[in-house]
């Protein structure tokens, strides 16, 4: 009898700092300073400060949006 293992991918809805610090591959001071900007919106649960997959991808959709204006640029 084989030992099949069956993975489950759960989606992950709130991630820590240090996970969104990962996922964004950027410093905790530059997630804090994009969170106080307003660029990168979070919740509060207790003490813990968290960010959401929704709020991860708009994130990056702003990022994406802003280097498109600036592509035709010349240096």
């Amino acid at each position: 009898m084989s030992n099949a293992h069956h993975v489950i991918e759960l989606t992950k809805y709130l991630y820590k700092i240090p996970e969104a610090m990962v996922l964004l591959s950027m410093s905790r001071s530059v997630i804090y300073e994009q969170m106080r900007a307003g660029r990168l919106r979070f919740v509060k649960q207790g003490r813990a400060t968290l960010v959401s997959a929704t709020a991860i991808r708009d994130y990056v959709s702003l990022l994406e949006q802003e280097s498109v204006v600036h592509y035709g640029e010349t240096a």
